[in-house]
């Protein structure tokens, strides 16, 4: 069984220390094929918050394939923002901004859905679209095809509508044609499983986005707590399933317990 984990909103700089340990416990027993991080991974973009989370990721010892927020480019140092906003990302955490898992199992995909024009939209652009439909055509089979970013692309509460993707209109139907299973998003500090559809709706191939919450931040939203996601998936050619599991922080025993459970089934390509 290939196990993967999905964080969001670790916004180091307002994280939760006996969350953070629970995180690198529950790795440590996982094992994790890789740990798929979307972004704020920082609370303010400075340099001491990307030290924080550079260690933190390397306290993992498993592959991490990272995107960036809107919260890891810099807020107030309008001259950085302007003229290298990702100059902080990439000194701790890696040049590439879109970095790419491939092995038999798992095709992750991650994009970088901030702009630097923007205040905190997410947005993709034709380029991306077309790119990621590209790699997902040529995905293996058997592999459990990912995408990474950080902004949701679709809404559970009204009030989060303003917060989706600009551009995914376009961008889920041509992906979800081209062969994705699971589009992982955060930004909202809301976890939820709610399906896709691709260019013939319900009629046509399905997937599913998966909504992380904030891992390690006290920066919760209302009750929901500190929570992430375990995908299991059986990682073989006749495997049209997976599950996702949500898992969230009890802070009476400092540990993250199985919330909810989400069987998927898994549209595979012809």
């Amino acid at each position: 069984m290939t196990r993967l984990l999905h964080i969001s909103d670790t916004h180091f700089g307002t994280t939760v220390e006996p969350v953070v340990k629970a995180v690198q416990r529950l790795v440590a027993e996982w094992q994790p094929e890789v740990v798929l991080l979307g972004g704020d991974i920082t609370q303010r973009a400075r340099r001491h918050q990307f030290a924080l989370a550079r260690t933190f990721v390397q306290s993992l010892g498993r592959p991490v394939l990272a995107v960036p927020g809107n919260h890891d480019m810099p807020l107030y140092n309008l001259f950085a923002r302007l003229l290298n906003p990702y100059g902080n990302y990439r000194r701790a955490l890696g040049a590439t901004l879109e970095p790419v898992f491939d092995n038999d199992q798992v095709l992750a995909i991650g994009v970088n859905s901030t702009r630097p024009h923007r205040h905190k939209d997410g947005e993709v652009s034709a380029d991306q679209v077309q790119r990621v439909a590209q790699r997902l055509r040529g995905a293996r089979r058997g592999q459990l095809r990912i995408v990474l970013m950080h902004h949701p692309v679709r809404a559970v509460e009204e009030s989060d509508t303003a917060n989706l993707l600009i551009g995914r209109e376009r961008a889920v139907p041509a992906w979800v044609d081209a062969g994705v299973d699971l589009i992982l998003g955060g930004h909202i500090h809301l976890p939820y499983v709610v399906p896709l559809f691709g260019s013939q709706g319900q009629k046509g191939r399905g997937a599913w986005a998966v909504q992380a919450g904030t891992a390690t931040s006290w920066r919760v939203r209302g009750s929901v707590p500190n929570s992430l996601n375990l995908i299991e998936y059986a990682g073989d050619e006749q495997a049209d399933a997976c599950m996702v599991e949500r898992w969230d922080f009890d802070a009476a025993t400092e540990a993250f317990a199985r919330a909810a459970a989400h069987p998927l089934i898994l549209h595979r390509p012809d």
